[in-house]
């Protein structure tokens, strides 16, 4: 997942060293929809508890060094609060919830799954050796997976959250809308550019690094995409000149 990389065209005023807006693809949008699908500890755990906006930070600290004598079930608590499940399909930038986390698979592709070797529940894991949230014990009896779910899985995966047959706006404070040549002629009045020359295309591309900070700037600020892709006086240093995608 970290290998991944999404592309995204930035439609910057260079005047006033903003992105005004972007055309994304579906992959980007899936992107986008499944930050709100994040865990709050998955999200302090990415961006870092001493980078982590507010009293978050030292709230996932506190579960993190709490001592053991203090907890239930420790082992089972602590990743819980620490490393809890996030719903992330493979192409989504973000590292997996549980890094340290092997999914096994056997000769057939499919994924192997395991349950606690006291029989103590139905429950089954991909983990082997996970606790037990019943009684404790290692999860390391394998299952056998009946059935093309393989298959399912993919195609669950691949479905996304939007279409893929449509072109995408996405405006800096992140508001998504279907992309027209109408509604993109309406976005630059909106603007109120006043010299078209001072119109700049950008294409960059978004892998786990910017996808990072894209979660962080979309907690903190209104301008995310002009906080993530433009540094300060950036646009100045590359030179105005190029890239002009209109022209009055």
């Amino acid at each position: 997942m970290a290998s991944s990389k999404v592309s995204l065209k930035l439609l910057i005023d260079t005047k006033e060293e903003r992105v005004l807006f972007a055309e994304a693809s579906k992959e980007f949008i899936d992107f986008l929809f499944s930050l709100l699908r994040l865990p709050v500890g998955t999200v302090t755990r990415l961006l870092t508890k001493n980078a982590m906006v507010g009293s978050l930070g030292k709230l996932y600290e506190s579960a993190e060094n709490l001592n053991d004598v203090y907890l239930n079930n420790p082992e089972q608590d602590r990743n819980s609060l620490l490393k809890p499940s996030a719903p992330l399909a493979s192409g989504y930038l973000l590292p997996a919830a549980n890094d340290d986390d092997h999914h096994d698979t056997n000769s057939s592709g499919t994924p192997n799954f395991y349950m606690c070797g006291s029989r103590c529940n139905y429950g089954v894991t991909h983990v082997k050796g996970r606790a037990c949230p019943s009684c404790g014990y290692s999860m390391s009896s394998a299952v056998q997976l009946v059935g093309n779910d393989k298959k399912m899985v993919e195609d669950s995966s691949a479905k996304g959250f939007v279409k893929g047959v449509v072109t995408y706006t996405v405006m800096d404070d992140l508001e998504v809308l279907p992309m027209s040549t109408i509604s993109t002629i309406t976005l630059i009045s909106k603007f109120k550019i006043k010299d078209i020359s001072s119109l700049q295309e950008r294409v960059v591309e978004l892998g786990m690094e910017e996808g990072i900070k894209l979660l962080k700037a979309s907690l903190q600020c209104k301008n995310v995409l002009t906080s993530v892709f433009l540094e300060k006086d950036d646009i100045k240093k590359q030179g105005i000149s190029q890239d002009i995608v209109m022209e009055s």
